[in-house]
């Protein structure tokens, strides 16, 4: 079964959402919280659940091109070029609404965000409900979910879910706002700045967040992830400091400090620290030094079920290997863990 409650189909999931509720979904990249778009009472019950502020945009999901064509007003063909390559998956474009597109959805702007997610859930679900607004479905702050049960330690029973086991990525999908020139990416991702770049054939934008100064913007986001601080755990997120990254480090690998989960990438000179691929609730009271061992894909995909088992474990804080953003693939994951580390836990 995919879904959580075995009495209900994917169906009766679609008919809560044409009635009017919120159902959590997942997708490839993270479960998100989702609504009929065009029903502003139930996109509203989105931000009262989250306790989302209201000028954070959502990101509009469908499941097909002549769906974009029912909210955007304008689809150039440098939009049609990457929906052709990457859609679906983990990539939203931002494009010129349509007017009848509701307010709350994008924050009074006149621009859109919209993604086809590569997820078979997501696209029967909306197939038969209509395109669907949805955020990350955690409350707002916290590390967006890739369980099922993540969504269930945020909202309890307040929230139906539809539960399709572990997403594929663990990271939110790539935002490229295409309605100004130069084109940006308002928030990396699986997709890479050099991927769109090639299939472009111009150069695109990487904007520069500073998690210090996310907060003193002044006008609404053009994409969710811009403004505010996002994916912190209770424990306070860090970076490992220089001690404790030198050979043959770190010193705690012995004595580990008790209230420290470590995350390491260091690879071949690991030594016997223990690996725990894919699943973080397998976390256990000794497992205090995870090594990736050079795998930044699984960091990635793992990182959000790491900061949410450090919380139910009772870790205090979570000190990380650095690394830099050398590999165009590091950036997203390099991203996320220095907002959690701005947002200081």
């Amino acid at each position: 079964m995919i879904e959580t409650q075995p009495d209900i189909s994917l169906a009766q999931f679609a008919g809560k959402i044409r009635n009017g509720e919120v159902v959590a979904f997942p997708t490839e990249t993270v479960y998100g919280l989702g609504a009929d778009v065009w029903n502003a009472d139930a996109v509203a019950r989105i931000f009262e659940l989250k306790g989302r502020p209201p000028d954070n945009p959502l990101i509009v999901h469908v499941s097909s091109i002549e769906m974009v064509e029912t909210v955007v007003s304008d689809i150039s063909d440098d939009a049609r070029r990457l929906m052709e390559r990457f859609w679906p998956g983990p990539l939203a474009i931002i494009f010129p609404k349509r007017p009848e597109v509701l307010d709350i959805v994008t924050a009074g702007l006149p621009t859109v965000a919209v993604r086809m997610p590569d997820h078979p859930i997501p696209l029967r679900l909306i197939s038969e409900a209509g395109p669907i607004a949805a955020p990350s479905a955690n409350t707002s702050g916290r590390p967006s979910p890739t369980r099922a049960e993540h969504v269930r330690q945020d909202f309890g029973d307040d929230v139906p879910v539809i539960d399709g086991g572990s997403c594929q990525y663990g990271l939110e999908s790539t935002v490229l706002d295409l309605s100004i020139m130069p084109y940006t990416i308002l928030r990396p991702g699986r997709i890479t700045q050099s991927e769109l770049e090639q299939v472009l054939e111009r150069p695109v934008r990487l904007a520069v967040l500073d998690p210090a100064g996310l907060a003193q913007l002044k006008n609404a986001p053009r994409s969710p992830g811009m403004k505010y601080t996002h994916y912190a755990p209770n424990a306070r997120v860090r970076w490992m400091v220089e001690e404790e990254c030198c050979p043959p480090g770190p010193p705690h690998r012995d004595k580990p400090a008790n209230h420290t989960l470590y995350l390491l990438h260091r690879g071949q000179n690991s030594g016997d620290s223990p690996v725990h691929p894919h699943n973080a609730g397998d976390l256990g009271p000794g497992d205090q030094v995870i090594d990736y061992k050079g795998d930044y894909t699984e960091m990635a995909r793992d990182l959000y079920d790491r900061f949410r088992m450090a919380d139910l474990k009772g870790f205090r804080e979570i000190a990380i290997e650095p690394f830099s953003g050398h590999d165009d693939g590091t950036t997203a994951l390099l991203n996320r863990i220095e907002k959690a580390i701005g947002q200081g836990g």
